[in-house]
């Protein structure tokens, strides 16, 4: 058995052994706005519940390992003392981890992932409307664990008001987890899904991708296309040439011979099959045909 101090190995290693063990880990996705009410929405999965009287949250928005950088999160949140606290479920995933990339400070999250600003009751953060769960809280207390790369910051925050989808609710008012069907984080680039076991998201791009907001009004606006897709189609960092489009499409000629004169419904059921085994640039290349 390999046994290791974590004084001797780098912090970056050290982090991804930690990642893997303790897994699969929920996720917060969590809503503030810094003090110009400007919207932010980033995960976490360094979180859990710890106290049901009062209803008690903690998640922590580590320092960066990379570049010993803080979160805007945890800057909003030392500024208002207010975030909303949402579950992610499978339909919402993808989106979920475009939200996660390094978008420049002021960009608001909630556009470039496709996700629905709700208002909330209480609390001065918005709301995402997909999320089947999603929980209003003051900050009662953070916790600073360190200064270097990788320290952790608990935010310790209370629900005061909690919003569930009926949906995944029975008639009893009790939650159906199988309808709920959160997502959980592991190591790696890996997720897992109530009783489906594990799967994999490419991280987001070291370079920041277009966003959904920045997609085709056709594409944005699908009848076929989930949120899911659009999450994947967002996250990459330009569109397809149109000499590489051409070229794909006389080599699909084949195949689909009417690719070029298919209508955007047919467009986005093909790229859709495309996207189910992850192939995002093909995707592309038919949707621009």
């Amino acid at each position: 058995m390999l046994s290791i101090d974590p004084k001797d190995i780098k912090t970056s290693l050290l982090h991804g052994y930690l990642l893997s063990a303790v897994a699969p880990r929920p996720i917060a996705f969590a809503s503030t706005i810094d003090a110009d009410g400007r919207a932010n929405l980033s995960p976490f999965s360094f979180f859990n519940v710890f106290g049901s009287n009062p209803p008690i949250l903690v998640f922590s928005p580590s320092r960066r390992v990379r570049d010993n950088t803080i979160k805007h999160t945890l800057k909003n949140v030392e500024a208002t003392r207010e975030v909303v606290i949402n579950a992610v479920n499978y339909d919402m995933v993808q989106q979920m981890s475009l939200s996660s990339s390094d978008f420049p400070e002021g960009v608001n999250e909630f556009e470039k992932s496709g996700l629905t600003m709700l208002k909330s009751d209480i609390v001065k953060p918005f709301r995402v409307a997909e999320s089947p769960v999603q929980m209003e809280c003051k900050v009662n207390d953070i916790i600073y664990l360190g200064a270097e790369g990788g320290a952790g910051n608990l935010i310790i925050c209370e629900v005061v008001k909690f919003h569930i989808d009926e949906d995944v609710l029975d008639e009893n008012g009790k939650v159906i987890q199988e309808k709920l069907d959160l997502v959980a984080r592991a190591g790696g680039s890996y997720y897992t899904r109530a009783n489906k076991g594990f799967f994999e998201i490419p991280k987001p791009l070291a370079t920041v991708g277009i966003g959904v907001d920045c997609l085709p009004e056709d594409i944005k606006n699908s009848m076929v296309l989930t949120g899911n897709d659009l999450g994947m189609l967002a996250n990459v960092e330009a569109l397809p040439s149109k000499e590489e489009v051409m070229t794909f499409v006389a080599d699909l000629g084949e195949r689909y011979p009417n690719i070029k004169s298919a209508s955007h419904r047919e467009k986005h059921k093909l790229a859709q099959n495309y996207l189910s085994y992850g192939d995002v640039d093909s995707a592309w290349k038919i949707l621009l045909s």
